[in-house]
């Protein structure tokens, strides 16, 4: 669908709203006592006993299949679970990428051995996967990709490099985009996807540490690394098909609004106690809050739009692109914004775990237009998407 035709209004359904209150509750139990500067680490933050405590209430693997674990639930009430989980601030880490990509990837593409053996394991909190994507000299232009999964008499056998793999030093297996034929060259084709287990002889990950001191980001090496035949996802040559679709998950959601979301709580709760005192905030104060809150009820109101239509069994990954290049722009403004306003003020900030929240914020913001795509690429999409190119 074009970018020329509107996105449409929508609105998340009482069903899903109503299950606001109950992960609340969850969350005021399991959160008690976080400090911001830690609760903003959010989806980097990682918890496998948190994880596991939501996989006990059915929160994990929300739209898969009860057959297989998950809770039978559509992508509204998993908006509205994500909504709550970010807007707080919860440790998700553990289980993000398998249940936002990895699980629905494998429901839609993989055979029913692979389901019936991942997807429980991901419902329940026992499997965390990351995801093999970018590699050095490529970066978000994917279809660049050097590693290389040669066919053997029994399996592959796989060689290569991957990138600022998130928690690959956590996770238990990797779903790995890499060249099955032809070369660089031949850009899209002869790519598929494969589900490769951490433990297996010829890994080697390699963690890198950001500028926050935290150390999330990872090299994974492949030497000879043996896959058995049931490690390919779906048909061979498949893989850039199922990775565009799988990013249209990974670029809609909440999550590319609410990364700096702990920050403006913090900010506002400490502007309600200075106007408390001082009698009310300032007019640039004023501004600022009510720009913020615009900007993201516009930003939220064109992301359920687009989970509409995934929840619809479409796959828009233009619309997606949009999403995520609007959204990211906000969260990395959001550190600058606060900060600027505070600096502007005559009076010291003696609120540290406001300012320790805005320090993490601001060093880890330029990571929001990297992840999942760099807005350089999304922008080619979009432009593509308008017919301009």
């Amino acid at each position: 669908m074009s970018l020329a035709q509107p996105l449409g209004l929508a609105f998340l359904p009482d069903y899903a709203r109503a299950l606001r209150q109950d992960v609340r509750a969850f969350l005021d139990e399991q959160l008690q006592g976080m400090p911001a500067d830690r609760r903003a680490r959010s989806w980097m933050g990682f918890d496998a006993a948190f994880s596991q405590a939501m996989a006990r209430r059915g929160w994990v693997g929300v739209t898969l299949p009860k057959a297989y674990g998950g809770a039978g639930l559509d992508p509204f009430c998993r908006y509205v679970l994500v909504e709550e989980l970010l807007a707080r601030g919860a440790p998700v880490s553990a289980h993000w990428i398998a249940d936002r990509q990895s699980g629905p990837l494998i429901y839609k593409f993989g055979t029913e051995a692979q389901r019936a053996f991942y997807l429980p394991r991901i419902c329940a909190a026992e499997a965390f996967f990351c995801i093999g994507m970018s590699e050095p000299q490529s970066g978000s232009d994917l279809v660049s990709v050097r590693s290389r999964a040669v066919k053997q008499d029994q399996g592959w056998k796989l060689n290569g490099q991957k990138l600022w793999t998130t928690n690959a030093h956590r996770s238990h297996y990797m779903i790995a985009l890499v060249r099955t034929s032809g070369s660089a060259d031949d850009r899209q084709q002869g790519l598929s996807q494969f589900i490769v287990d951490l433990r297996l002889p010829g890994i080697r990950v390699r963690s890198i540490e950001d500028l926050t001191g935290d150390a999330h980001f990872n090299e994974v090496f492949f030497d000879d690394v043996l896959l058995s035949d049931d490690a390919l996802i779906g048909t061979e040559g498949a893989g850039w098909q199922q990775v565009t679709a799988e990013l249209a998950f990974e670029r809609s959601g909440p999550e590319r609004i609410y990364s700096s979301i702990v920050l403006l709580d913090a900010w506002l709760a400490y502007l309600r106690k200075r106007a408390s005192a001082n009698g009310g905030v300032t007019e640039s104060q004023a501004r600022l809050a009510g720009r913020v809150v615009i900007e993201l009820a516009v930003l939220r109101a064109m992301s359920i739009a687009t989970t509409a239509r995934l929840a619809n069994g479409e796959s828009p990954v233009i619309e997606a692109a949009l999403m995520k290049d609007l959204g990211t722009q906000l969260e990395q403004d959001i550190p600058i914004w606060i900060a600027d306003e505070l600096a502007a003020s005559d009076d010291a900030v003696e609120d540290d775990e406001l300012l320790r929240t805005l320090s993490y914020v601001t060093q880890v913001a330029p990571s929001y237009s990297l992840r999942g795509g760099t807005r350089e690429i999304l922008r080619s999409m979009i432009a593509r998407g308008l017919g301009l190119r």
